[in-house]
């Protein structure tokens, strides 16, 4: 497949302008045929994105033959909705272009449910352009999920390209793992995001014509209230195929860190190209690291090169756990989301599960109660203390005391102090327990058993 070229600018909509004339024609659907569907208005079916790719028709002449419960927005409605896209209502940028929150109701159209919307306007120098606009319009427009953002509807007048979307209320994922709005996610809410957006991915890959998402990534994951997910911005979405059928680009595209080794090396572009970039998505979930961190050593840089080796070793998997979640977590869901991580970034795409596979191997682990409590630390007090030593190990509780001047043994500076230094400092730090389980060993008046 050859990257295609276009553009877009005083143009409403024609599709010739993603044209690649040295291109042979691949349509499965010819300019009559297209055509004759957007006169059969009560009849449905199915449109691809390759069937525009050599046609001179625009969006409109066949919108209502397709497109579901999609409205079309002039420029000044869209304006109206955002206050002028005003700065009080700006809400983020991304590669496509500004976001701004708006509301609309059945004043703008007639049966639109009274709602807050996210507005998305392109860039107009911006490194998308109308191919991108086009995939979300045509993908989103006939795909329904509740695992989907919803499109609510699109502007194309003059140079001006805007979608509408659904509010989501609480963002998107990278903000809550990476930026930890409202602090750490807990272990469960992450079991959940994944078990969305691996739904939202099972159900395109599932098409007649499976869709190849290709950027699955934090950024793309919408969270509304509930933390219950959808994917979002389908401008790189492309039309795939299974098996051997597969696709072949020179233009790797995406998003460093993410994309499969075999798209990158080669081009193969299918659907497990997404089953990789889920693995990575999970791994990050886990760890609560990014997929590329640049300031690391060239060692730790690449998420997957580093943690990938530790994922089937429970002796070494704890290292590389999120310590924000305080052991907060099921082990043997943990084991398992691991397990799968593993399998979904294997460099043989062949060995890698489906997303179908892969939804039914995370929902289990939701149901897995086996979480620890907070930690609480309990220190008995000695006079004349000045650091604390492990005395006693009982259980699951571990008692410490303080010891005085005369009993701390002083290390010697130039022996690898930093080091012993580190040692004595991740000792302490493990000293975390259940407070009801302290109190219970240690008999203090604090604990008063359940009558």
């Amino acid at each position: 497949m050859k990257p295609m070229r276009f553009s877009w600018k005083n143009i409403c909509l024609p599709i010739s302008c993603i044209n690649n004339t040295n291109q042979k024609t691949t349509t499965n659907l010819s300019k009559e045929r297209l055509l004759m569907l957007s006169r059969q208005t009560s009849v449905r079916s199915k449109v691809y994105l390759s069937d525009f790719s050599n046609s001179t028709i625009s969006l409109n002449d066949f919108s209502n033959s397709f497109l579901i419960d999609i409205h079309i927005f002039t420029y000044e409605e869209l304006k109206t909705i955002t206050q002028g896209f005003s700065k009080y209502n700006y809400l983020g940028e991304g590669g496509f272009g500004e976001v701004y929150k708006g509301f609309v109701d059945d004043s703008f159209k007639i049966g639109l449910k009274a709602q807050p919307v996210a507005v998305k306007a392109l860039k107009q120098e911006g490194g998308q352009g109308h191919r991108e606009w086009l995939a979300e319009v045509v993908i989103l427009g006939q795909l329904k999920h509740p695992h989907l953002v919803n499109l609510i509807g699109y502007c194309c007048e003059d140079d001006h390209r805007l979608l509408v979307y659904e509010y989501m209320e609480r963002g998107n994922l990278d903000e809550h793992l990476f930026q930890k709005f409202g602090g750490a996610l807990p272990w469960l809410t992450r079991v959940k995001i994944l078990i969305g957006a691996a739904k939202g991915l099972a159900f395109l890959h599932k098409e007649e014509k499976p869709v190849i998402y290709r950027d699955f990534k934090p950024s793309n994951i919408l969270l509304s209230s509930d933390f219950s997910s959808k994917l979002s911005d389908f401008g790189l979405a492309t039309d795939g195929s299974e098996g051997e059928d597969s696709n072949f680009t020179k233009s790797v595209m995406g998003t460093e860190g993410y994309a499969a080794p075999e798209y990158i090396s080669a081009g193969q572009l299918t659907t497990m190209s997404d089953v990789f970039s889920f693995g990575v998505v999970l791994l990050e979930m886990l760890t609560a690291r990014k997929a590329v961190e640049k300031y690391r050593s060239q060692r730790g840089r690449n998420l997957v090169e580093w943690a990938r080796p530790m994922l089937k070793d429970p002796n070494k998997l704890e290292r590389i756990i999120d310590p924000s979640l305080e052991g907060r977590y099921s082990v043997e869901g943990i084991r398992k989301a691991a397990a799968l991580a593993y399998q979904c970034l294997s460099h043989n795409p062949k060995s890698r599960p489906t997303m179908t596979t892969v939804v039914k191997t995370l929902e289990p682990i939701l149901d897995l109660k086996d979480i620890q409590n907070g930690p609480f630390v309990y220190i008995v007090p000695v006079a004349g203390a000045t650091e604390v030593q492990d005395i006693k190990c009982k259980d699951d509780v571990k008692v410490v005391k303080e010891e005085t001047v005369k009993e701390a043994k002083v290390l010697p500076q130039h022996r690898g102090g930093r080091k012993n230094r580190r040692k004595n400092k991740a000792k302490k730090s493990r000293s975390v327990y259940s407070d009801t389980t302290l109190y219970k060993s240690l008999g203090t008046s604090l604990y008063t058993p359940a009558k």
